[in-house]
């Protein structure tokens, strides 16, 4: 069996920021707010005794950093690579817009069908099946290529909840939307069987 944990950035704003749809195009660090999210996984993990055997991050800087803490009280090295699909979605013309000004264009019906079944709104540049597919190779090959491991995955929002969708089409017990600074375990068997163990655990 692979373990995988899907992992959700920590803040890129603070209270009083003000809170704009950061997607792929949008390079933001971690706020202070979200080091401190990224350092309560790093202790979460550590007095969890949980030991990754490697990790992956989207190339965006708040999951870089992310991982990186994360991983800072590992007992052993962790090699951490970058895997491009995860990347956060383009938000197109709403892309780094307060949310206020997003929902005035998109309207509250669509933003909640992306939230509650991952229906991009018009204009947002992600095509669900391509994610999709991206999320089942790296489930199937992870047997394959990480047998009996534990890995550590940090991605963002437009991009985890697909993750759900490769597991169960996004029709389980759990909300698609992962909270900054949490994760979900994912158990990958030997027949290829996926498994969603918890979703949207913060420490």
């Amino acid at each position: 069996m692979t373990r995988i944990y899907v992992t959700r950035h920590g803040n890129t704003f603070d209270k009083g920021d003000v809170i704009t749809r950061v997607g792929g195009r949008t390079d933001l660090p971690l706020s202070t707010s979200g080091l401190a999210q990224a350092e309560a996984l790093r202790d979460h993990f550590e007095q969890g005794g949980i030991k990754f055997d490697r990790a992956f991050c989207s190339p965006l800087k708040r999951t870089k950093k992310t991982a990186e803490i994360a991983l800072a009280s590992q007992s052993a090295e962790v090699e951490l690579k970058v895997l491009p699909f995860l990347v956060e979605i383009d938000y197109g013309p709403d892309e780094n817009k307060p949310e206020e000004e997003v929902v005035a264009r998109i309207g509250e019906a669509a933003l909640k069908a992306w939230e509650e079944e991952a229906i991009p709104p018009q204009g947002w540049h992600v095509e669900p099946t391509a994610v999709i597919g991206r999320w089942e190779e790296f489930f199937a090959n992870a047997n394959k290529k990480y047998k009996d491991e534990t890995i550590l995955l940090v991605t963002s929002n437009g991009i985890a909840r697909f993750a759900l969708s490769a597991v169960d089409g996004g029709k389980g017990d759990h909300a698609l939307k992962l909270k900054t600074g949490a994760y979900g375990i994912l158990d990958v068997a030997e027949d290829g069987k996926v498994t969603v163990v918890s979703w949207n655990v913060r420490p």
